[in-house]
């Protein structure tokens, strides 16, 4: 009944906001469009959140989500190797605690409630943000650690057309292809329209010229990649939007191929669908996403198969009222989501769900503070999440033409929505599992200072502690069935410090990073856990350090990428662990112009110093290795 009651709300209160959201005339020039719907940022105010810029994303643009967020920022991930699965354990927790957000829809797989970053290419989306701490109250399920925010958007103010194709060999046979089209409309009285075209495709080989490394082996696999992006965005003088988003991924690993034995194929499918119609305080948007994953072991001639298809929606508007002598920023808005999957571990039958969510999200600028105060209601079949309320507030210290110091807080409520793994798996699956819960509270301070007209220095501290109760856990106790056994709290400490130099002629950055997590399980849920408890969650590092520097002039830039992680324990008594590393990767670049085609050449060293170090399943990474890309770009203006 509370699932069937939230769904009727979400689409009432949607229809009474698209009722009330039209703005008149049609005689004016076209106006900026703020898109408001995704970004839950805005109102997660008190909490640290990191933009990586289109410089670095350019750069690793024949990458994937976990190459860019490993050298940018302090989060950890569990590699299984070169090419395989990629999934992050962010602020200490584990890797069904992360949301990840496309356009404001979370695509994590429902049936695994994570999504492996090795899938999803950079050049699948335009902009990159992540957000730390817990956003439920603005996110939804998942966020628990963290949540990460992927962004299509249109470049308005760049009207004309252009292509691009792009090429990178790499060591080992490894070869990216990608290529598309962008166009922008010309501003006019009634429509401008825009749009892009993309695809990429991707061969890792890993033809490795040696079988093992400092006495460990190294595992060899494949991994085909292909993708298509498809975007389109029409806007009018009435400033509304209406915007069409389609991503197709196809990964295709294979582990150990040549082994007919033990070799093990993992085939992963998605296509997402997104349309979204906006204005300057209503967003509505309506999407489809399908999940297929396929593995198979030996011959693989009869494959397990996964197919999850998901219907979701989301309404909301947004009220704009006088505060005193500062406005006040309310949005309200519900989401309502039905899925379907069929899984060989499940039986059978087919599993349906319904998910709604409701939310209240307020924003309140008033002199030098800045608050926010949310809240978020789930209703999922069968269950009863609890409600997840938020805090935050921000207080201008310092404000000057040269020097700004502001100081920052928020807690929150956090909850996670138990896997359909998790409770619909035979035999080990558990249907009465309860939703994990946490509570998370972080303070922090952020400084910028302009000493000169040339300089810029900034630097932000943070401070974090999340408790997450009724962890769920494969109790091997009892062959393996999942129960609500755990307590798990994170503490840990973030600190990030950048300077910029700009000159007529010379331009270069530092940008330097370190984070402290303490992850421990703080409950004992039977005799034989009493020697874990206290003790580092495995494949979390305690000490996180990232560095990145560039110097460039003229056309040529040099960029240097340093990432250090501690060790990571391997059992929960801490017995056994892989040993930290160090890794840095070069990159040289320069663009070229010969008539109109603009051409972008990169070399690029990784692994520079040749360092040995082990993955999840103790094998050895790959030693030094290099990848050329070379990216052509035809632009016209109109």
């Amino acid at each position: 009944m509370r699932c069937r009651d939230g769904v009727f709300l979400s689409f009432l209160i949607g229809s009474f906001y698209a009722a009330n959201g039209q703005t008149s005339g049609t005689d004016q020039m076209l106006p900026a469009v703020t898109v408001r719907g995704t970004t839950p940022e805005r109102f997660s105010v008190g909490q640290k959140t990191q933009r990586i810029d289109s410089v670095t994303l350019e750069q690793f643009r024949f990458q994937t989500l976990t190459d860019v967020l490993t050298y940018t920022t302090p989060l950890a991930f569990k590699v299984y190797g070169a090419g395989q699965l990629a999934t992050v354990s962010f602020r200490g927790t584990s890797s069904n605690h992360t949301a990840v957000l496309w356009n404001g829809i979370n695509i994590n797989q429902p049936t695994l409630g994570q999504t492996d970053f090795s899938t999803l290419p950079v050049v699948g989306f335009d902009q990159l943000a992540v957000q730390y701490g817990s956003s439920a109250s603005c996110v939804g399920s998942d966020a628990v650690g963290g949540s990460i925010l992927l962004m299509n958007n249109p470049k308005w103010q760049q009207p004309g057309f252009s292509a691009s194709a792009g090429q990178q060999v790499g060591s080992f046979r490894n070869y990216g292809t990608q290529t598309g089209i962008r166009f922008v409309t010309p501003p006019g009285k009634r429509w401008q329209i825009a749009g892009k075209t993309f695809l990429n495709l991707a061969n890792y080989n890993n033809d490795y010229p040696y079988r093992e490394r400092g006495h460990y082996f190294v595992e060899h696999s494949t991994t085909r990649q292909k993708g298509l992006i498809q975007d389109l965005y029409f806007r009018n003088a009435e400033n509304q939007q209406l915007s069409f988003n389609l991503w197709l991924t196809d990964n295709n690993l294979i582990v150990s191929p040549y082994d007919t034995t033990v070799r093990e194929q993992t085939r992963s499918q998605s296509y997402r669908f997104l349309s979204t119609y906006e204005t300057d305080k209503l967003t509505v948007r309506l999407g489809y996403i399908r999940d297929i994953i396929d593995y198979a072991r030996g011959n693989l001639r009869n494959p397990s198969h996964s197919e999850t298809d998901r219907l979701v929606s989301r309404m909301e508007r947004e009220f704009i009222k006088p505060f005193g002598f500062s406005p006040a920023t309310l949005r309200i808005g519900g989401e309502w989501s039905h899925y379907w999957t069929r899984v060989d571990g499940y039986g059978s039958s087919l599993i349906q769900e319904d998910r709604a969510d409701l939310f209240a999200l307020l924003r309140i600028q008033l002199a030098k503070w800045l608050f926010s105060a949310n809240v978020r209601q789930a209703f999922v079949t069968r269950f009863d999440p609890p409600v997840t309320p938020s805090v935050g507030a921000e207080y201008s210290v310092l404000q000057t033409t040269k020097t700004s110091l502001t100081a920052k807080a928020s807690l929150g409520r956090s909850y996670r929505v138990p896997t359909l793994n998790e409770r619909y798996w035979r035999e080990l699956g558990n249907p009465n599992l309860r939703p994990e819960n946490g509570f998370n509270l972080e303070a922090g301070v952020a400084a910028r200072w302009l000493p000169g007209d040339r300089l810029t220095l900034s630097s932000e501290a943070t401070i974090f502690r999340n408790r997450i109760d009724d962890w769920s856990y494969w109790n091997p106790e009892y062959g393996y069935r999942v129960e609500n056994l755990q307590l798990v709290v994170a503490r840990g400490l973030e600190w990030t410090g950048s300077l910029a130099y700009t000159g007529p002629a010379w331009q270069s950055g530092l940008s330097v990073s370190y984070a402290l997590t303490r992850s421990s399980q703080e409950r004992v849920y039977n005799a034989f856990a009493q020697d874990i408890i206290g003790k580092q969650l495995v494949y979390v590092p305690r000490h996180v350090g990232r560095l990145s520097a560039y110097v460039s002039r003229g056309k040529m830039r040099l960029t240097l990428q340093n990432q250090v992680n501690s060790r990571q324990y391997i059992t929960f008594d801490n017995i056994q662990f892989l040993r930290g590393y160090m890794l840095t990767n070069v990159l040289l670049e320069t663009q070229v112009k010969l008539g109109p085609v603009a051409t972008r050449i990169q070399g690029q060293v990784n692994n520079l110093f040749d360092t040995v170090y082990l993955n999840v399943k103790r094998n050895a990474m790959p030693g030094r290795h290099f990848a050329v890309q070379l990216i052509c770009n035809l632009h016209t203006k109109q």
